[in-house]
């Protein structure tokens, strides 16, 4: 749309003016050139992603987490030796969504001490600029609001410079997850271990429909049978052949 690409181009300008060129054509001379490849590519990905997030958005998808989500799929592993579980915050952005899930599993392992989980969290994003801000786990004080009063307490660190109002996710909670930089149109995602949950809420809804049905596949190839994949409230698996069965509203599950 004309809003959208007045929008693009307002961001691209200020790359347009770091490198001090004159037009968007140049710009994209050297965007495309092998040395604009190394050194400019992240840089324009940076400035125009958008990155907006929060903590516990969508609530109703933690709720169905804690409650049914995560009791069947201990359930499904049996007893016996711990078990870890896997999950992938697939646009992780600066991070909110991560330590979301990493609260909601620490009160999880906490509520239920018999059911002995252990679980690493991979958290990725195409832009370096907003992971290098999730590792720090800081951030300003109004960005908190959406986290319950009692977590606050738990999981939260003051910064001791009260006048700038920040917190610092807990430690505990920052040493459970891994943060990478990937881009989904690279092929392989590389990933070591199959996940039992992935969150990918609002993360197809930029690309075509060919490509989501694409990506959607890639998603389900790296997920355990019967695992979830969480979506946003914007996207639809409405006539896309991927392997997945509707659980709750905008959650799916692979078959087992």
């Amino acid at each position: 749309s004309a809003s959208k690409k007045t929008m693009l181009e307002a961001r691209l300008r200020k790359r347009l003016r770091c490198l001090d060129m004159e037009s968007f054509s140049e710009y994209c001379d050297y965007l495309f050139s092998p040395r604009g490849v190394k050194n400019e590519l992240i840089h324009m990905i940076d400035v125009v992603t958008t990155n907006k997030t929060d903590f516990f958005r969508e609530p109703a998808h933690f709720d169905y987490l804690f409650h049914t989500a995560l009791p069947e799929l201990i359930a499904s592993r049996g007893s016996g030796i711990r078990k870890k579980l896997m999950l992938w915050s697939a646009g992780c952005s600066t991070g909110e969504e991560p330590y979301t899930l990493s609260m909601v599993l620490s009160e999880f392992a906490e509520s239920h001490p018999g059911s002995a989980i252990n679980y690493m969290i991979l958290a990725t994003d195409i832009s370096t600029k907003v992971l290098e801000q999730a590792k720090l786990g800081i951030y300003e004080y109004d960005k908190i609001e959406p986290i319950p009063m009692e977590f606050r307490k738990k999981y939260l660190l003051r910064g001791k410079d009260r006048g700038k109002k920040l917190i610092r996710i807990i430690p505990e909670l920052r040493t459970v997850i891994k943060f990478r930089r990937l881009n989904f149109m690279e092929g392989d995602f590389g990933m070591r271990e199959p996940m039992d949950i992935i969150f990918c809420r609002n993360v197809i809804i930029y690309f075509d429909r060919p490509t989501q049905e694409i990506l959607l596949n890639r998603f389900c190839r790296h997920l355990r049978p019967g695992g979830y994949i969480f979506m946003g409230h914007s996207e639809t698996l409405h006539g896309l052949n991927v392997p997945l069965v509707q659980a709750a509203p905008m959650v799916y599950r692979k078959p087992m």
